[in-house]
């Protein structure tokens, strides 16, 4: 088995009401999260809302995540911006605050080549001792990782993993083909609705955003799947699809994203795992009828 694999969740960043980091509430989730028998944790992706960070929050976000995880488990750290160097940047801090791995994009704002974009991962793995793991997300940073790119990143030993959430899923079956008998590289899916076909497929875990609400499921999720009853993976996975539609209750009041990642916070408050559902400028939260909402979500698949 790879090193990672299972239930990693891309861990959201609470706000205070003023709009900086609530560590408090953070270190609740993180307890929630590994309590809930999550495999890993990644900080600082998509759902942390990464790019709103600046460099010295980011660092801090770290730091607090480290010391509050204590080992547990591993740590994978976004590194995310627009530029090379920028990321290599962040990647060496990440590395000196003793994350396990860190999880790269392709560069963004500027159009890159599929070839720059396999020499920016090159560069961004020789400046670091730690592994480097592909992420694959066109809806943000508007460069798909090919097929191509990712099996010629993975078989030269440059990236060790890659998180899917292209939304191309016969794309990411056909890089588990491809690198099925590399037992060293991992990858992962970020679609939460379709972890059950991705693991049958042979995907190694899952990166699920909504896994900051129920880590329950989707671990009972991964386990169904590891002892191939496809049954209950499958009942799993249709209680977890009811409950993702959380994510459009927002909408189109606020932006898909704010609507994604607000849908997950507004259910955490209910939760009493963090105190806000505030999200970062100029993102809107959602309202108090939208919560309603969402309360009769959680209802509905046994989290109230």
């Amino acid at each position: 088995m790879t090193l990672f694999h299972g239930v990693i969740p891309p861990v959201v960043t609470p706000l205070t009401d003023t709009f900086q980091v609530d560590y408090p509430s953070l270190t609740r989730v993180i307890d929630h999260l590994i309590t809930g028998g999550v495999h890993g944790l990644f900080i600082l992706g998509s759902t942390s809302e990464v790019v709103f960070h600046d460099e010295a929050t980011r660092r801090k976000i770290l730091e607090h995540t480290v010391k509050v995880a204590k080992g547990r488990v591993p740590i994978l750290a976004g590194v995310i911006d627009p530029a090379t160097d920028r990321m290599i940047g962040h990647a060496k801090v990440a590395q000196s605050i003793g994350v396990d791995a860190v999880v790269v994009t392709a560069p963004f704002y500027a159009r890159t080549s599929q070839g720059e974009i396999i020499d920016h991962f090159r560069y961004v793995r020789a400046d670091i001792d730690v592994p480097v793991i592909a992420y694959d997300i066109p809806v943000c940073v508007h460069s798909k990782l090919e097929r191509s790119t990712v099996v010629t990143l993975a078989r030269e030993g440059t990236i060790a993993g890659l998180k899917d959430s292209s939304g191309d899923d016969g794309n990411f079956r056909f890089a588990l083909l491809d690198l099925a008998d590399r037992k060293d590289v991992f990858l992962m899916t970020g679609s939460e609705i379709t972890v059950d076909s991705a693991l049958a497929a042979g995907a190694h875990g899952v990166v699920p955003g909504l896994g900051n609400v129920d880590p329950k499921g989707y671990v009972r999720l991964y386990e169904a799947a590891r002892r191939e009853d496809w049954n209950a993976a499958r009942a799993e996975q249709e209680r977890l699809c009811r409950l993702f539609e959380i994510v459009w209750v927002g909408q189109p009041r606020t932006s898909p994203g704010a609507a994604g990642v607000g849908g997950f916070k507004t259910a955490m408050r209910r939760l009493g795992i963090i105190d806000t559902n505030v999200m970062a400028r100029p993102q809107r939260a959602l309202n108090e009828a939208e919560a309603a909402k969402i309360d009769a979500i959680l209802k509905s698949t046994g989290l109230l």
